[in-house]
């Protein structure tokens, strides 16, 4: 058996990549979706929001070229300097967007059971918190 770190590390990638797959023609990547998520769950959302709640997931360039990215391609705009906001046609999109993103996390879910998801997750959340403790 591989170690779960192998695992980790293959599971992220086959989602980055089925994601990115998903959401190509959309004009979107994992990342980009994940923005937009950010920017509807938090009104009030700046740079620095995307940054603090997406540090797990990316560093800062990459999360200002996921910014830049959903900013040209209209799902979002700058009510203000540094504020971002979806525009209406972003939140129009993002309910299509929602719908295949919907249908993909029930394939990569196949075959789990509800109660195994969140043993794995509960597991996973813990060797987290195991080796950031006091960090």
């Amino acid at each position: 058996m591989k170690p779960i770190g192998y695992w980790l590390n293959r599971t992220d990638q086959a989602l980055t990549a089925a994601m990115d797959a998903l959401l190509a023609e959309f004009g979107l990547t994992r990342l980009g979706w994940q923005v937009l998520n950010v920017l509807r769950d938090d009104p009030a959302a700046c740079d620095a929001t995307v940054r603090t709640v997406l540090a797990a997931n990316a560093d800062a360039a990459a999360l200002d070229s996921a910014v830049a990215a959903v900013l040209a391609g209209g799902w979002a705009a700058r009510p203000e300097p540094d504020r971002l906001a979806l525009t209406d046609d972003g939140r129009a999109r993002l309910v299509l967007v929602a719908r295949r993103v919907g249908a993909f996390r029930e394939l990569s879910a196949a075959g789990i059971s509800p109660q195994e998801y969140r043993t794995a997750v509960s597991v996973l959340e813990r060797m987290t918190r195991n080796l950031t403790a006091d960090r």
